[in-house]
C-alpha cells in the first residue's frame, strides 16, 4: 500500500504540474453545464436525469484525455525503463495510475454538486436517482479510465492512445442500445445487452443499485487493469 500510495500522489500531482489538468475541467464543467441548462428550463422538471444522461458519452472523450498520457508519454520519454527498476511491482505501478486518474475525474465529478444544490432550490428532487447517479458515474468512469490506461499502455502516441481508448470505448457503449440489440441475431441479445457500459449506468441511475451492474463496472475495470499489467510486464 506504500508504494500505491506514494505513486498515486506523485501522478496526481503531475496532473496539475501544467494547464493542461486546469483546462480539462473547466472544459468539463463548460460543457455539462451548458449541455444541461440548454434543456433544463425547456422541461421545466427538477431532474439531474439529462445531466446523468450526457455523462456516458462525456466519459468518453474525457477518459481518454486524461489517461493517454499515463504510459505512452513514459515510454516517448523513455523513463519506463527507469520506472520498471524501481522496487515495485506492476500491479503497483498500474493501481497508482489508475487511482489518480480516478481521484481527477471524481474532482470534476464533484464540481458539478452545484447542479444539485439548483435542481434543489428550485423543486423537490428524489434523492435516490441523484445519488445513484453519481454512483454510477464513479463506476462508468473508472471502466473509461480502465480502457484509457491499457490503450496508453500499448502504444507511444498519444493520440493513438486516445482514439484506440475512444474506439474500444465505443464498442462497449452501443454494445447494449437497442439499436444494436436489433441487428443481431436474438441468440446474441442478452450477451450484447449485459456488455453495453451504458445499459449498467441507466440502471443505477434510476435508483436501484443492483449488484449485477456494480460486480459488471468492477470486472470490466479489473480485466483491463490486469490488460495493462500484462502489456507492462510483456516489455520486460
Amino acid at each position: 500500500m506504500k508504494n500505491i500510495r506514494a505513486l498515486f500522489w506523485k501522478e496526481f500531482k503531475n496532473y496539475f504540474s501544467s494547464p493542461v489538468a486546469y483546462i480539462f475541467i473547466i472544459a468539463f464543467l463548460a460543457v455539462t453545464n451548458w449541455l444541461f441548462f440548454k434543456t433544463f428550463f425547456l422541461t421545466n422538471q427538477a431532474s439531474l436525469r439529462p445531466f446523468f444522461g450526457l455523462l456516458p458519452w462525456l466519459f468518453l472523450f474525457l477518459a481518454p484525455a486524461i489517461t493517454m498520457r499515463s504510459w505512452a508519454e513514459e515510454k516517448k520519454l523513455g523513463t519506463i525503463e527507469m520506472l520498471m527498476t524501481l522496487p515495485v511491482r506492476d500491479y503497483e505501478v498500474v493501481l497508482g495510475k489508475f487511482l489518480s486518474a480516478f481521484a481527477f475525474l471524481a474532482l470534476n465529478l464533484a464540481l458539478t454538486l452545484p447542479l444539485v444544490l439548483t435542481v434543489a432550490l428550485l423543486g423537490d428532487p428524489d434523492p435516490g436517482p441523484i445519488w445513484g447517479g453519481y454512483a454510477g458515474a464513479c463506476l462508468l468512469g473508472g471502466t473509461c479510465l480502465s480502457i484509457g490506461l491499457f490503450a496508453s499502455g500499448i502504444t507511444e502516441n498519444q493520440i493513438v492512445a486516445f482514439i484506440i481508448a475512444i474506439v474500444i470505448g465505443f464498442a462497449f457503449l452501443i454494445a447494449g442500445e437497442n439499436m444494436m440489440l436489433y441487428s443481431i441475431p436474438s441468440s446474441w441479445g442478452p450477451v450484447f445487452s449485459y456488455l453495453g457500459l451504458g445499459a449498467h449506468f441507466q440502471s443505477i441511475g434510476r435508483g436501484v443499485i443492483d449488484s449485477r451492474d456494480i460486480v459488471y463496472y468492477i470486472s470490466m475495470i479489473g480485466f483491463f487493469l490486469f490488460l495493462n499489467q500484462m502489456t507492462i510486464e510483456s516489455r520486460k
